[in-house]
């Protein structure tokens, strides 16, 4: 999948929709994913396929070869209309990643939608009765070069793909910059971090004799926090076991094994990054977040620099944190203190189990490994927040005077014990 770089300043996100019936596609005008046309963060284009034949019936199906029932889309339409898809104002000769919505296909979800949410451009082919001649996705592939993915919605069969799209393109678009009021929404979200949403609530806080949680109403936002997380392992599991791993298991989410990274664990590592990425975006508002820019390339060669450990729980990566020796002088709380210092970096903990006990596990982890003779300990931290900075504090760590020197971090420090 050819991804647009997410720090760059980011035009518009082009999506071409190609169908028989280009009326079912008006919702898109509406809502939210209308007020994005209109605000220019999409770029939606619904296209006639009935516009790209010959005859004086505008016939775009025929019988299958072989035999059976059903009618089967001709190839010729849907070659005209992919060329003018291409042609479309697009100079530069870019190509789009063309999405064919089937029961054949991969599954769509969340972390798709969200791969799908940084491509710059998606076109999208809906079929209808038995499907579109097989020939047109060699051809979207050879002859075209574009990339093809058919997608499926779901384990049913619909009439067409226009209601699959319609669900595809509000699920990807919510995803672009500045659709969402508030980003920080979309961290919360059921299936966002592999887990259903908490139940909500909102005023008068009793309604028919029955009440608001107490909880909620405490103000004690740690407390709101862990009744959240609880509820939503039990609606997961009452609604969704199928979601729920090993690791949600027990008090401190299960057994927890720190090991050196390998090249081994790269792709979950990467997706792990990529998970934590999220929380820093809303925090900070920047789009250049380093786990965002990273590549699998990038995550195998950071293995070389410093110590990468990994926590794993019934074998699933849900941690990481990485450790290197540095020369010089650092301060904290307008001190100065000179010699080698041990530092931690790249903390991460999968958004499920945050709050837990995995990352102080890490953090621990980390110190335990530290050389005779150093004696400052130094961790930098992206975008804490003030429950994070709570945490630090009570572990000993003091907020260091001078900038950090990675951007998008801030740099803690304490004596080692």
């Amino acid at each position: 999948m050819t991804v647009a770089d997410p720090h760059a300043t980011r035009s518009a996100m082009r999506l071409d929709v190609v169908s028989i019936f280009p009326d079912y596609l008006a919702p898109l005008d509406l809502s939210l994913i209308g007020k994005a046309r209109e605000d220019g963060l999409l770029d939606v284009r619904v296209h006639d396929l009935r516009d790209f034949t010959h005859d004086r019936h505008r016939t775009v199906d025929d019988t299958p070869y072989g035999g059976g029932a059903g009618m089967v889309m001709k190839p010729q339409p849907w070659s005209e209309a992919l060329d003018h898809v291409l042609a479309l104002d697009n100079p530069s000769g870019d190509k789009p990643h063309l999405i064919v919505p089937g029961p054949g296909g991969q599954p769509f979800t969340q972390a798709l939608a969200r791969q799908l949410a940084l491509e710059p451009w998606l076109a999208f082919a809906c079929g209808r009765y038995e499907g579109i001649d097989e020939r047109v996705y060699d051809h979207a592939r050879e002859d075209l070069g574009l990339e093809v993915s058919v997608v499926s919605l779901g384990d049913y069969v619909l009439n067409g793909g226009e209601v699959a799209v319609l669900a595809m393109v509000e699920a990807i678009g919510r995803l672009v910059p500045g659709v969402i009021g508030n980003a920080e929404s979309l961290v919360e979200e059921s299936h966002e971090d592999g887990l259903l949403e908490y139940p909500i609530y909102t005023k008068p806080s009793s309604w028919n004799g029955r009440e608001v949680p107490p909880v909620l109403l405490s103000g004690n936002h740690g407390t709101i926090a862990a009744w959240r997380h609880e509820q939503r392992l039990a609606r997961t599991a009452a609604r969704r076991p199928d979601l729920l791993h090993a690791s949600h298991a027990g008090p401190h989410g299960g057994d927890l094994e720190i090991a050196a990274a390998t090249p081994g664990d790269v792709p979950e590592l990467a997706v792990l990054r990529r998970a934590c990425a999220a929380k820093e975006v809303v925090a900070t508002g920047a789009l250049d977040t380093p786990a965002l820019r990273e590549t699998l390339d990038d995550v195998r060669a950071g293995l070389e620099t410093g110590q990468t450990w990994v926590a794993r729980i019934a074998g699933r990566l849900v941690g990481t944190v990485r450790t290197t020796r540095t020369s010089g002088t650092s301060g904290t709380s307008g001190t100065s203190r000179t010699g080698d210092s041990w530092v931690a970096e790249r903390l991460c903990v999968a958004p499920d189990l945050q709050g837990g006990d995995v990352g102080p596990r890490l953090l621990e982890h980390a110190e335990s490994t530290a050389p005779d003779g150093i004696r400052t300990l130094v961790l930098r931290a992206t975008a804490p927040d003030a429950d994070e900075l709570k945490r630090y504090r009570k572990a000993g760590y003091r907020l260091v005077d001078a900038p950090s020197d990675v951007p998008g971090t801030v740099t803690l420090a304490r004596r080692r014990r």
